[in-house]
């Protein structure tokens, strides 16, 4: 690709990647496109080794020039992926292995006959579904910041131009003054998507108003919560948008410089991130005088070591810094002093993604997309108890019915929905009774959740809320970074009371013990982790408060998960003297005479590790 120098050379590139693109997905000249997810689930699940065989196939086949073979983001579906896409017929394989490859050059790419065993069944209705948009989970979802993510190779500068990569940049650039910018973005509504919802467009502002000659545009990709990975697919699909978002950002309040801060643990992000800006400083799309103006501006990037508080923008700045990963107090904020003392603007990956397309369509049709205080989608990573785990983007306002029954699928083995954990370790569950509520920054805070950066685990029956409270609060205690003394010692002492809970050692002193610890946590702690470390604790004990008092005052785990307070009995009617489990059990618990006597378990020895019930075949042993 030639320098793009100019807005005329961006413009010609534009169309002709464009063309390219179109070609690609309408088969122009009779040609054809395999598009395979290259998200990190299915590279796990041997995607690379599938696109090698779709080349290897291709190419004995004599059809190099007539099919082409890519690598696309996530198609989101990760429940059904490895996905191979043919275009232009736009037919959708799911689970796709290596062996299945054959059977597609064949019967498809050669013959055209549609590989019936690939499709996708819908559970409903047991109908085969050939295209992606008539499957119900993408039926209600709307790709704002996923744009271009499942049909783009992310490696490909070329082919984010073809995809309205980049307009925006020259919109800014050569139409636009930066307060003209940062207008557009406040006039759209758009909130921070990392959590605290902030609008994106005053945090732009309050750095403007700034006088500095160095100011800092980071992008928090951090992205700490357990089951979270929407900032990885996002960087993943499309790193080439959030760079775009970037700049953008930088052109509104004066920034120069660009830091991506994103943890090591996301290496494939990592490598298309670094790529994406190596090929845009080689055509000067990033640089000194970008276009043919006046505005410069560089990327970074800053890998960070997995820390969760290093997501709380502040520990984010001292990490990037070289400083241990911990809090300032605020003020002074971030957009007045932040990045080496300098007016600095952290925003999330999600953020940034969307910003392309609101200067594309204009603040006013973005706005049109959402609730009054909430503008714009959202994207979740939905998994848990849900049949169709993976990622979703929907407006805001979809309700959480919509998200979990209609998206989602309802849940598995035709278990009761319990609850949903929105927002992460730093959000809440929320129960049946909350299902129509729409997904939105107030209304969830206004249930005893959040919105968090977008996280939702979905609970079943089998689910201990109490349990689930614990696990969170094991992860807070080994992410606090122990700058402040509600959190640090705070959320030990909450995690040892509900460790007192789930085995039973808990008495109804110690529930009110937890609340007002809780409370107190909230109230006094320096960063946003510790404010909201006891959100689990008190919205499970707000929703499902007989839980709580079946663990301290019966002595029991209802969902029979809580292993100090759960027993593995044998039926001696249903046991048929087969031995297996005593001969399968690991610490030898289980006694009783072959073909004679029914097995009896010792309750003093046993670990609660639940082989004997997995491996006996006649459903004599039951959990109490």
């Amino acid at each position: 690709m030639e320098q793009i120098k100019s807005a005329a050379v961006l413009d010609k590139n534009i169309k002709e990647c464009t063309a390219i693109i179109d070609a690609k997905l309408k088969g122009e000249g009779g040609k054809r496109a395999v598009l395979i997810c290259g998200g990190t689930g299915c590279l796990a699940n041997n995607s690379d080794e599938i696109l090698h065989e779709f080349e290897k196939q291709i190419k004995e086949h004599g059809l190099e020039k007539k099919i082409s073979v890519n690598h696309v983001g996530c198609f989101g579906f990760c429940s059904q992926g490895p996905f191979v896409k043919i275009f232009p017929e736009d037919t959708l394989y799911h689970t796709v292995k290596v062996s299945d490859v054959k059977q597609i050059v064949e019967d498809d790419l050669i013959n055209g006959k549609i590989c019936e065993n690939l499709l996708y069944v819908d559970p409903a209705t047991k109908q085969k579904v050939v295209r992606q948009d008539d499957i119900n989970f993408y039926k209600k979802q709307l790709r704002v910041a996923l744009h271009g993510c499942s049909v783009i190779n992310p490696d490909l500068l070329e082919e984010s131009l073809g995809y309205d990569g980049f307009k925006a940049l020259k919109k800014v650039l050569t139409e636009m003054t930066p307060q003209q910018v940062i207008d557009e973005v406040l006039a759209s509504g758009i909130r921070g998507r990392g959590g605290a919802g902030f609008p994106t467009g005053k945090k732009w502002q309050f750095a403007a108003n700034q006088k500095s000659e160095i100011k800092y545009v980071v992008c928090n990709g951090d992205e700490g919560d357990p089951g979270a990975f929407m900032d990885r697919s996002i960087l993943e699909g499309n790193p080439f948008e959030v760079i775009e978002g970037m700049m953008i950002a930088g052109y509104a309040f004066g920034a120069h410089e660009g830091y991506f801060y994103v943890r090591a643990e996301y290496p494939v992000a990592v490598e298309r991130l670094l790529r994406a800006i190596k090929d845009m400083e080689a055509v000067g799309l990033l640089g000194d005088h970008i276009l043919g103006t006046d505005f410069s501006f560089r990327a970074h990037l800053r890998l960070g070591a997995g820390a969760f508080v290093c997501g709380e923008e502040t520990a984010l700045l001292n990490s990037i810094e070289g400083k241990r990963g911990m809090p300032r107090p605020r003020p002074p904020f971030p957009a007045i002093k932040g990045l080496w003392g300098k007016p600095t603007c952290v925003n999330n990956v999600e953020t940034l993604a969307q910003i392309p397309y609101i200067i594309r369509v204009g603040a006013t049709e973005y706005a049109k997309i959402g609730t009054v205080g909430s503008k714009g989608t959202k994207v979740f990573a939905l998994g848990g108890k849900i049949n169709n785990v993976g990622l979703v983007e929907v407006p805001m306002g979809t309700t959480l019915r919509t998200l979990i029954f209609d998206i989602g699928g309802g849940i598995p083995n035709g278990k009761k929905f319990k609850a949903i954990q929105t927002g992460g370790p730093s959000g809440g569950c929320l129960t049946e009774k909350d299902l129509d509520t729409p997904i939105d920054y107030d209304s969830l805070i206004a249930k005893g959740s959040m919105m968090g950066s977008g996280g939702a685990i979905v609970m079943d029956e089998d689910n201990c809320m109490v349990d689930v409270a614990h696990f969170y609060m094991d992860f807070i205690c080994s992410e606090s970074c122990g700058k402040c003394s509600p959190c640090r010692i705070g959320t030990k002492r909450l995690y040892e009371m509900l460790t007192q809970v789930t085995n039973g050692q808990a008495t109804p002193k110690t529930l009110e013990d937890m609340r007002a610890l809780a409370n107190v946590i909230k109230g006094g702690s320096l960063c946003a982790l510790g404010q909201t470390a006891a959100n689990p604790i008190l919205s499970t004990m707000n929703n499902f408060p007989d839980e709580y008092q079946a663990h301290v005052v019966d002595k029991k785990c209802p969902a029979h998960v809580c292993k100090k307070l759960m027993q593995y009995v044998i039926d001696p009617v249903k046991c048929k003297k087969c031995s297996k489990c005593a001969r399968n059990c690991p610490v030898n618990c289980i006694s009783g005479v072959p073909g004679k006597e029914p097995y009896v378990i010792d309750q003093s020895k046993c670990i609660k590790c639940g082989t004997c019930l997995a491996g006996c075949p006649f459903g004599a042993i039951s959990k109490r």
